[in-house]
């Protein structure tokens, strides 16, 4: 495992990550219950109110509050960012967008709008508190990288997601008269496309060379990448503003230049990974190289609806599409890079609390085998999932048992290394 390049020694405390890494499974297990809850009828059609919620539970209970976690956790270490006053942000920002989430997820999920109304000001303060250090702190950052800039794209992509988001949930609740069918694609798009997978690829140019022994990514990737997938969403997103037949040349345009980027991202990623120095098997690429499949499935998918409008507009599709890239894609990878970065942290902040020695391997902290139990799980939950998208009756109760069955692990692994943590500090 090659460290070189990270600012180790300006890494948080271990309770700034750890209080989001620790509550993100719980989003899990309550999306995972809701959707067991509503059955069949979640899965009706793309705008159903069961699924609206638990995609939220999802995006914002899990997927953003992990990442919220690593981006504080990162900018230190990646680029030297220094985050003033860690332990404070990290509660205004943690606090919030638990409670903002739950509140929205609720007031989706039960279509109650007072919940949506109390969810707004809540989230839009923890996105504000986040957005607003993580940028300040990657403008004072001394070091300028390719994981920075893919950072500080995301930075701008997730601005315009939340911000398209709260004018969505303002809408909802009746406080402004606003097109929402255009804005939801906006959000989405900005949402998935712009915020989550530029993060994952700035992560991917260090933790897949670091923690999978690889080589490094070519530097034409690193440097046209993330610009290019930027660039192609702007385009994306202005057909909205043309009439036709000239906005649909250029979703499809667009829509093609943004699946050649991320296929790009995923064939050259499983490249370096079977190319890689020690041919040892490791969950966290396991876990990955379900992620980059799912992403590939995705690309090529949204590519058939961009060629049948039959498609596009069935609700297999949108269904589909979303759990290739939720519960495929960005789930597979936040899964991976938990175990992994979870044991990390818990045996770097160790070598500083034990004698020389004494602070556990890091196979020890979570052992490959409760890992890989859980990485069989999830990889069954998918074919499980598209099944329910294209027969909700009976298979999204099999999906919805197994997606909770990895909640499960998942959350049961991280505590239990979090225990160990614990224990080790009261005994030193």
């Amino acid at each position: 495992m090659s460290m070189a390049g990270l600012s180790l020694k300006q890494a948080p405390p271990i309770s700034v990550p750890f209080r989001f890494i620790l509550s993100a499974p719980l989003f899990l297990l309550l999306a995972a219950l809701a959707l067991l809850a509503a059955g069949p009828a979640a899965l009706e059609s793309r705008w159903s109110q069961p699924l609206l919620g638990i995609t939220h539970l999802l995006t914002l209970g899990f997927m953003s509050m992990v990442m919220s976690g690593a981006v504080l956790q990162l900018l230190p270490v990646l680029a030297g960012a220094q985050v003033p006053r860690p332990r404070l942000v990290a509660w205004a920002i943690h606090l919030p967008l638990f409670a903002g989430t739950l509140l929205l997820g609720g007031g989706l999920y039960f279509f109650m709008a007072v919940l949506v109304t109390l969810a707004i000001p809540l989230l839009a303060c923890a996105f504000a508190v986040f957005l607003a250090i993580a940028i300040y702190s990657l403008a004072r950052a001394p070091a300028r990288n390719a994981s920075t800039h893919a950072m500080l794209l995301a930075l701008a992509a997730l601005s315009l997601a939340v911000g398209l988001g709260l004018a969505l949930a303002a809408g909802i609740t009746g406080l402004l008269d606003l097109p929402m069918l255009p804005l939801v694609a906006l959000h989405v798009g900005w949402g998935l496309l712009g915020w989550t997978t530029l993060l994952v690829i700035g992560v991917a140019y260090q933790v897949v060379p670091m923690f999978q022994l690889t080589q490094p990514y070519p530097r034409a990737v690193t440097r046209w990448l993330g610009n290019t997938l930027f660039v192609l969403m702007l385009v994306w997103s202005c057909h909205l503003l043309l009439p036709e037949p000239a906005a649909s040349w250029l979703a499809i345009a667009a829509a093609w230049g943004l699946a050649a980027c991320i296929t790009t991202f995923a064939v050259i990623t499983l490249r370096l990974q079977q190319k890689r120095r020690r041919k040892v098997p490791d969950i966290m690429l396991q876990f990955w190289r379900t992620s980059l499949f799912s992403l590939l499935t995705a690309a090529m998918l949204w590519l058939a609806g961009q060629a049948s409008a039959t498609l596009a507009d069935s609700t297999f599709y949108a269904l589909a599409l979303g759990m290739l890239f939720i519960i495929g894609f960005v789930l597979s990878v936040i899964h991976g890079m938990l175990y992994k970065i979870t044991s990390f942290l818990i045996w770097y902040h160790l070598q500083g609390k034990l004698p020389p020695g004494k602070a556990p391997h890091m196979k020890d902290i979570i052992p490959d085998r409760t890992a890989r139990r859980h990485w069989r799980i999830h990889l069954a939950s998918l074919p499980l999932c598209l099944a329910s998208a294209m027969w909700p009756m009976p298979w999204v109760y099999a999906a919805g048992c197994a997606l909770l069955l990895g909640g499960i692990l998942l959350l049961t692994n991280l505590y239990r290394a979090w225990n160990i943590y614990l224990r080790a500090v009261a005994l030193a």
